[in-house]
């Protein structure tokens, strides 16, 4: 089943300026992986070296934070989205 990645404005290089790319996988880990194989390059900016989200990267599977579903091994329905959003720092001085 292939699913739509939204991919934000700093990662596109790695997608050929794609905003919009499909990946393929039963949980949200699967999808990353073949999403790597498809655009190299893009696992080492969303994951760090033990396999770990990256503090500053939000995953959302149809507008919900994986991180308060099943993480990484969240299930990913066959009609899914899936963004990826990094965090960024911001806000207005006190």
């Amino acid at each position: 089943m292939a699913i739509t990645v939204r991919i934000p404005t700093p990662l596109r290089s790695l997608t050929g300026g794609q905003a919009e790319v499909t990946a393929s996988g039963s949980t949200v880990a699967d999808v990353l992986a073949d999403l790597e194989r498809r655009h190299p390059g893009l696992k080492a900016r969303l994951m760090d070296e033990q396999g770990q989200l990256r503090r500053f990267v939000n995953l959302y599977l149809n507008d919900e934070d994986i991180r308060f579903l099943e993480g990484l091994a969240t299930p990913v329905p066959a009609t899914a989205d899936l963004s990826i959003v990094p965090a960024i720092a911001g806000g207005t001085a006190p």
